[in-house]
């Protein structure tokens, strides 16, 4: 059985805009949205690690998607 097909489609577009929520004051909602449970609650908590995170994750976002449809992320 391909372990594939239980993974969620992961939707780019979706992901960026949730990435968008940081300019509202809601960070962290698209590392949920893949998956990343305990990253997108640490990205709440601290700002997108002073927003420093949030723009490393605007250039990473396409392989974080990546990560999320073959089921890895942490």
């Amino acid at each position: 059985m391909n372990d594939t097909a239980l993974v969620p489609r992961r939707d780019t577009g979706l992901a960026y805009v949730l990435w968008l929520g940081c300019l509202v004051g809601v960070f962290g909602l698209h590392r949920f949205y893949m998956g990343r449970f305990w990253s997108g609650l640490l990205w709440m908590l601290t700002g997108g690690l002073c927003f420093v995170g949030q723009l490393i994750d605007l250039v990473m976002m396409p392989r974080m998607i990546e990560d999320s449809r073959r089921g890895a992320g942490w």
